[in-house]
């Protein structure tokens, strides 16, 4: 009969959150003007990705549409 060894450790609750807030110390946090920068380019790329596949989907509609009807 094989041994089944417990891969749960003691206190790895606690281990895991003094790692996560370890390693949360060493990261580089944004200032506040990066952040808000960061943002616009997010919001401005996504609209403007939004805007291009909606126009490719209405040219596709119309292509479909010319085809089948």
């Amino acid at each position: 009969m094989a041994v089944v060894n417990d891969t749960k450790q003691e206190g790895g609750l606690q281990r895991w959150f003094r790692e996560t807030r370890g390693e949360l110390r060493k990261v580089v946090w944004p200032t506040r003007e990066e952040a808000i920068r960061l943002t616009r380019v997010v919001v401005l790329i996504s609209l403007v990705m939004g805007l291009l596949l909606g126009l490719l989907d209405l040219v596709l509609n119309s292509l479909y549409g010319l085809l089948i009807g």
